[in-house]
């Protein structure tokens, strides 16, 4: 199976979008399609060979209208409001004006009345001709024509045939006004869906234009995409950097808020991993391309967030089902509504305009738009905050998230050893320090790594020989011709050297040289300080956190304690880890992984939600991470898990707010007309009604994107 992600745009609606899907999924060769409406993204997965775009575009026109653009990923779109749709309806929306004007003026006395049936009826097939063209396709290729398309057409049909009927031209003119508010709503629509889009990408976006290319001793400016590893490029103060690279000279301060959602500034030193995206406020820095602009930090955020509508949540899935099913359920309620109300009372007029009136007060607009736009937004209110999550189906999971199973080393620390506390016995600390560095000088341990460093020690060297491992306990090497010793007690206990046992936290290395105990030293890993905030968080959510680690029960149990976890498992091998989450997934929890994305993959790729933590420039976190963190702060999972509340409580609230309205407006329509005061509500205002109550919906989703997090511990 071959999956493949276009650029897709051109659609009026979501349910249009939705239309057209379900036509390319009944195609023989698509084995899934999947059109992001908010993200102008169509995810196609093939059974065998791929098609062409003409193929594709094609097969949308069986069901679609209108004038659809599909190409290739790669390229960049940037689409004008006013484009030439937008204006058509602009000029539709115009002659309906224009001819209501006339009747108004012109011919409003009675013997005008086929005047103004002539013009009302012209006026009424401009406007609405293409909303014929796609109820008279849906029903060709049979689709699901009961939609917004019909309930406005039968509407505007409905009232010029009763207006028609009774002579009462004013009833044209409701007829006419409910098209021309249609249109001008389609326009909002478009706009509000407009504005929305952008303000997203914008937040999400982090295109570079321009690199300051070094060449001999001038400086060119090129696109990035046209740089190659080990060019160099210079980034003044203002300028983002291009591409991942390395500082090879230069001094400045970095804002890296736009991958990590950290907005305090680092300085910038030689040697330093810098990532595309980052921005240079003060100062000038030389980088070293190590990763050419296809491959950055920065475009992979871009793709994962581009290419997440692929992955819908439940409540996107709620609002496809809920359109199909609903608008059908409001078309058999207006129509009987209007045949009992009229058979029952006999004033079929009044009955037959309150029936067209809940048609258009029915619409699923607000609903079908507003809520996937919900979890749009909060996806790049996840961006913002470094935060890249790939779908948002992993929302609605975090949201139901009932267990975190986290790694310590990497995720609740920094991963960084550092020798804590000294403690010489028969020497003093500067000759306990420079043995245990002469010890651990060609160790390739972690623990030796940190502890040796860049230090300059090639003057004992000439006299350091026969180093070895002794497994489980350090290491031996012979110093001027003696014995050296670093590690733990297990040697010490094997050759009869007395030392001061420890019950302290971390790792402690006992130094002895020539038989002579030296002292000892206690390496340990640092808690992050994100970390009490992050355990604080999601314990207070009723979360509970569980920690795995391959450190000895002592030390993890300190450590759990001091950082308030009541479970965790020590001494583990990464495949134990493995199926102590299998243990954990059986019990029909939630369970999501925190690992550092490399050696945790396994457990991160089993668990119901997987979170990769200071994953920038990691292709295999990417990978295999269904959330990934882009800096070392573990407290953005738990911003995760609060941005998934936000857009569920924001679908939910939009869903019932429009269900609340729309139903309190019929309602209200239906009393006023028992009561004999139909024109209480006439139909122009239900149409204004739900197009306004569209607006403040779609308004509402966006300001997801603008929401501050804020921690519980704090």
């Amino acid at each position: 199976m071959k999956n493949k992600t276009y650029h897709i745009s051109g659609f009026d609606c979501p349910h249009c979008a939705l239309n057209s899907e379900k036509h390319l999924c009944k195609d023989e060769r698509i084995s899934k399609a999947v059109i992001d409406y908010n993200n102008e993204r169509l995810h196609i997965s093939y059974k065998e060979e791929e098609l062409e775009i003409e193929e594709i575009k094609n097969i949308i026109k069986e069901v679609e209208d209108d004038e659809i653009e599909i190409s290739e990923i790669k390229e960049e779109h940037k689409h004008k409001f006013f484009d030439l749709d937008v204006i058509l309806t602009l000029v539709k929306i115009l002659i309906g004006v224009v001819v209501i004007i006339l009747s108004f003026t012109t011919f409003k006395e009675d013997n005008y009345f086929w005047v103004n049936f002539s013009i009302y009826l012209g006026a009424l097939l401009i406007i609405s001709y293409e909303i014929y063209i796609s109820i008279f396709k849906n029903i060709i290729h049979k689709n699901n024509f009961i939609d917004e398309c019909l309930l406005m057409a039968i509407t505007s049909i409905g009232a010029f045939i009763l207006g028609s009927i009774t002579k009462e031209v004013h009833i044209y003119f409701e007829s006419l006004m409910v098209m021309i508010l249609y249109e001008a709503g389609e326009i909002i629509e478009h706009l509000a869906s407009h504005r929305s889009k952008e303000a997203i990408k914008n937040a999400i976006s982090m295109r570079i234009e321009v690199a300051n290319k070094l060449e001999g001793d001038e400086v060119k400016r090129v696109h990035p995409s046209e740089l190659s590893i080990n060019d160099i490029v210079i980034v003044n103060t203002g300028e983002l950097i291009p591409v991942d690279g390395k500082i090879v000279s230069g001094s400045a301060e970095l804002d890296t808020s736009s991958l990590t959602g950290e907005f305090l500034p680092i300085n910038s030193k030689d040697g330093l991993e810098v990532f595309a995206g980052y921005i240079v406020k003060n100062g000038s820095v030389k980088v070293r391309v190590t990763r050419e602009y296809e491959n950055s930090a920065v475009k992979k955020m871009e793709n994962l967030i581009s290419n997440s509508g692929a992955n819908k949540s439940k409540a996107d899935e709620f609002v496809d089902k809920f359109a199909l099913v609903y608008t059908p359920i409001i078309f058999a309620i207006a129509i009987l509504v209007g045949l009992i109300g009229g058979l029952v009372t006999k004033d079929y007029r009044t009955w037959v305009l309150l029936g067209l009136k809940m048609l258009v007060v029915g619409c699923p607009c607000a609903i079908v738009i507003s809520v996937p736009l919900a979890y749009f937004a909060a996806l790049g209110l996840a961006s913002k905050n470094g935060i890249v999550i790939k779908g948002s189906n992993y929302l609605d999971k975090l949201h139901s998230l009932t267990k975190v199973v986290t790694d310590k080393t990497g995720t609740l620390t920094r991963g960084v050893f550092e020798i804590n506390e000294v403690k010489a016995i028969n020497c003093t600390q500067e000759e306990l320090l420079t043995y245990l560095n002469i010890a651990e000088l060609y160790s390739t341990h972690p623990i030796a790594r940190a502890i040796v460093g860049d230090k300059d020690l090639k003057k004992y060297t000439k006299d350091i020989s026969d180093f070895k491992v002794i497994s489980g306990s350090g290491v031996y090497v012979k110093y001027k011709n003696k014995p050296l010793f670093a590690g733990n007690y297990k040697y010490l206990h094997e050759n009869n050297i007395a030392y001061e046992p420890i019950d302290k936290y971390g790792v402690v290395i006992h130094v002895v040289y020539d038989n002579k105990y030296l002292g000892y030293v206690i390496v340990s890993d640092s808690i992050k300080e994100s970390a009490r905030s992050f355990i604080k968080d999601l314990t207070k959510d009723d979360i509970e956190v569980i920690m795995l680690t391959g450190d000895k029960s002592n030390n993890a149990e300190r450590f759990a304690e001091e950082l308030g976890i009541s479970r965790f498992e020590a001494e583990l091998l990464p495949e134990d880890k493995v199926a102590y989450l299998e243990k954990e997934l059986s019990k029909k929890d939630v369970v999501a992984f925190i690992g550092d994305g490399v050696n945790d993959a396994a457990s991160i790729k089993r668990s119901d939600i997987g979170i990769a933590m200071g994953a920038i420039g990691s292709d295999s976190a990417i990978e295999c991470a269904d959330i990934v963190i882009m800096n070392d702060n573990i407290d953005k999972v738990s911003d995760a898990y609060r941005i998934s509340k936000i857009a569920r409580r924001v679908s939910l609230f939009n869903i019932f707010t429009a269900l609340f309205i729309k139903i309190g407006i019929e309602v209200a329509a239906i009393v006023t007309s028992l009561l004999g005061h139909e024109e209480v509500i006439p139909m122009w205002l239900a149409v204004l009604a739900d197009t306004g109550l569209l607006v403040i919906l779609v308004i509402n989703s966006l300001l997801i994107l603008y929401r501050k997090l804020k921690h519980k511990s704090v």
